[in-house]
């Protein structure tokens, strides 16, 4: 078996950057003291989700690639000889400025970047105010420890997305994520969303039979425009095996790190009795390029 050891690290992030990183870094060690060779970090995980509401000040929050972040990361991946998943808030250029994952190999280098593709826009989800959507398409970032399908939160929504991963040589699709639930649903709702957010990533690793990892962060954190209550974000950080089989889980205010075995030879093994790339009837999709049917 070719068995990968994922860390995941889950946790609350408050406005204080410092703190934040520090933490994040005894949450990094942690894992790697389990054994991880893969550590992957929730979405914008230095700082509070900030698009809750419209403020260009808080562009000030964004740094370039490579950058202070890059460099803090980069020497604890050297030091503790694992690759981590970073996922920053990227200044390209004045006035441009992505949601970025970045890898760092275990030599503390840049093994590659993803911008976020698909970028949202709803109450307390403000990001197409501040991100401009990815240019770098859909392509596996290549590491020591495998071929990396790694696209951010939204993304995860699409299958689209996840299918080209797969058919560009991922061995494992990885989703940073800040997602939660928002007061103005209700309950009930938001318990709902809550469900189909995970069921949507395991059909993900089902129909395209790789293993999949999401890791999101967990707590309150409220809008400082007072528009809404804030966000509760849900937790529930997984790991699903290539049949959509749960492999671990965190609860959805747990904090810290779980390291999980992934077995990336499984891949093989489920597209043999599940031939859904054999089968796939390429001459008849091209319509999957319109934006509608009709």
């Amino acid at each position: 078996m070719n068995v990968l050891k994922v860390g995941m690290v889950q946790q609350s992030c408050s406005d204080d950057i410092a703190a934040n990183i520090e933490k994040l870094k005894g949450n990094i060690r942690g894992c790697a003291a389990m054994g991880a060779q893969l550590v992957v970090l929730q979405e914008l995980h230095n700082s509070v989700y900030f698009c809750k509401c419209e403020d260009a000040s808080l562009c000030d929050l964004a740094e370039p690639i490579p950058g202070p972040s890059t460099e803090t990361f980069g020497a604890l991946a050297r030091e503790l000889g694992v690759v981590l998943v970073l996922s920053l808030f990227e200044r390209r250029a004045a006035g441009i400025y992505h949601n970025t994952a970045v890898v760092i190999e275990k030599d503390g280098t840049i093994a590659g970047k993803y911008r976020k593709m698909h970028i949202p826009d709803d109450p307390c989800y403000y990001e197409k105010f501040y991100f401009t959507p990815g240019d770098l398409g859909f392509r596996p970032i290549h590491t020591s420890v495998g071929e990396l399908g790694v696209m951010v939160c939204w993304d995860q929504w699409y299958p689209e997305a996840a299918r080209l991963m797969a058919l560009n040589g991922a061995q494992i699709l990885v989703y940073p994520t800040a997602i939660g639930g928002v007061a103005t649903d209700s309950p009930a709702e938001q318990a709902l969303q809550c469900d189909a957010w995970r069921l949507v990533q395991r059909g993900h690793a089902v129909a395209n039979g790789l293993p999949v990892v999401t890791v999101n962060r967990t707590g309150h954190e409220k809008d400082p425009s007072g528009n809404t209550p804030g966000i509760d974000f849900w937790g529930y950080s997984f790991a699903a095996g290539p049949q959509g089989e749960i492999l671990s889980v965190f609860d959805d205010d747990e904090e810290g790190g779980k390291v999980v075995d992934i077995d990336l030879d499984r891949t093989e093994y489920v597209r043999r009795g599940w031939p859904f790339f054999r089968d796939r009837r390429i001459d008849a999709y091209g319509g999957i390029l319109n934006r509608y049917g009709k």
